[in-house]
């Protein structure tokens, strides 16, 4: 039985066509770029949780566009880093720390240089009963470029209906 198995199992790997060195190197970069975009994603996250706004900056195209619903809209790395510094000194916890963001159910599209994602947003804050709970869990719609060599955001868009 196993001998019939194996021999099966040869037959089909002899039937797959080797990939070329260009198609895999393509397949690895697709993978890498991925990876680096849930990265982006992350820091996006830490830099806000660490209010680390510098940073937070860096994350940004030069002609980013941030959709945050209602009248929270900024286009520039600096604008939205306002924006957001603003929103955090209402809104979070007054010492980092006391509340954080969680990213996940991350999806990539990679075509080039730019790429596309969903991903879910959740921010845990802290009560001043020192109870956490969830504030908000969001959607996410990105758009993502390679700028520099490095991905940013292109357009960061919370909630609301997704972008056509």
């Amino acid at each position: 039985m196993w001998a019939a198995i194996a021999s099966s199992l040869a037959g089909v790997a002899a039937q797959t066509p080797k990939a070329s060195p260009e198609l895999l190197a393509a397949r690895v970069q697709v993978l890498e770029d991925r990876d680096a975009i849930r990265a982006l994603l992350v820091s996006y996250a830490r830099t806000l949780d660490e209010r680390d706004f510098a940073g937070f900056e860096q994350l940004w195209a030069k002609d980013a566009e941030f959709f945050g619903g209602a009248s929270n809209t900024a286009k520039g790395p600096v604008a939205i880093r306002d924006l957001l510094q603003g929103l955090l000194k209402v809104n979070a916890a007054p010492t980092p720390g006391r509340d954080f963001h969680l990213v996940m159910n991350q999806t990539v599209d990679v075509t080039g240089d730019t790429a596309t994602g969903f991903s879910r947003g959740t921010w845990v804050v802290t009560d001043p009963d020192t109870k956490m709970r969830i504030s908000i869990i969001a959607n996410y719609y990105d758009q993502f470029v390679r700028e520099g060599g490095r991905w940013k955001f292109k357009r960061h868009q919370i909630g609301g209906t997704p972008p056509k």
